[in-house]
This record gives C-alpha cells, structure tokens and sequence, in this order.
C-alpha cells in the first residue's frame, strides 16, 4: 500500500468516526435547546395549586419552609418487583433553582400501579443546604408526613413542625395501595 492510498483510508476513516461520533452525541438529549424545563415548571404550577386548594394549611408551611421540592406526577408499579420515576423542580422564594428526578426500587409481594404527586417541605437552612450539596439524596423513616394518602388532613402540630423535612403525598390515583417516600433517591438533572 503507498503512502498515499494510507492516507486516504485514514481521512475515510476520521471522517466516518466523526460522522458516527456526531449520531451518538446527538441522540443524547442533553437539553440544550429543548422546553423541557417549562414544562416542569407549568406541572410544578399546577401541583402546587391544586394542593393548596386541598390542604389550605399548607400554605403556611410554604412560607415558613425555606424550601420545596415539588414533584407533580411520580408513577409507580410493580409485580413483585417494583420501581417509580419522576421528575419536578426544587424552589427557593418560589423560584425554580434546579431540576430533580426521582427514583424508587423495591421487591416484595406488590401488584398494581399508580400515580401521585408529593413535596418536600425543607423547614431548616442545614435540611436544604444537605439535600443540595449531595450527588443523590435519599428519602428516610425520618421524613415527617403532613398530608399522607391514607388521609384527608393536615397533620402538623408544634411536634412535626420543628422536623427538618416535612413531606406531603396527596392526589394518589390507581390500582395500588399506600405511596411513601422511604428509600426515594432524588438526582439533580438537566430537563
């Protein structure tokens, strides 16, 4: 082979590596350009709205929390294994910083699906400073429910307001019975 024809077969090949390079990256979806932010967003609208219509008490812990984390549809299902997704938006004085997923695994004697909506209320500084400095936070036993799918109250009283993390679980719809939050990871993503 001359050095000439050597040539051409790397220029081919450069170029064809490229090409395909270029396929790959660009089926990634890495949210440059795309409105999947807004979208969140008008969902995130939407939840927070319907639960304050709900439960208007959680109005007040809106306010004393110094921040939230809304996720407006989380689905869940499982057959003996099971597993939930969803997405939605941490906010800040009622501004959106980042964009959460979360996600949630589980096995045992389980069969059905649902959808349901919750948010985090952050009550302290250090609860929401921890939830925003880890690479994937987990939901605990720790998590103090004030609107739970079993019931149709808040539940806050002086004891439970002075809990780090206070959730709320509300608009539960399906086949499935109960929905909590423990052993949820939330991710930081890019919508």
């Amino acid at each position: 082979m001359s050095s000439t024809s050597f040539d051409r077969m790397s220029r081919r090949g450069f170029t064809l590596s490229l090409l395909a390079g270029a396929g790959v990256t660009a089926a990634c979806g890495n949210g440059v350009g795309n409105n999947n932010g807004a979208t969140i967003d008008a969902r995130v609208d939407s939840t927070l709205n319907q639960m304050y219509n709900l439960y208007p008490n959680t109005q007040t812990l809106a306010a004393k929390s110094t921040g939230m984390l809304v996720m407006p549809l989380v689905t869940e299902a499982g057959f003996i294994v099971g597993g939930a997704y969803g997405r939605g938006a941490l906010l800040i004085n009622g501004a959106t910083v980042d964009y959460y997923s979360t996600v949630k695994g589980n096995a045992g004697l389980q069969i059905g699906a649902q959808q349901y909506a919750h948010v985090l209320f952050f009550m302290t500084q250090d609860a929401l400073s921890g939830f925003r400095r880890s690479s994937g936070w987990a939901a605990g036993a720790d998590l103090e429910y004030v609107v739970r799918d079993d019931g149709n109250s808040i539940t806050a009283d002086t004891n439970t307001l002075t809990s780090p993390i206070l959730a709320a679980v509300f608009g539960q719809a399906g086949l499935r019975l109960g929905a909590t939050l423990e052993g949820t990871k939330y991710t930081r993503i890019i919508p």
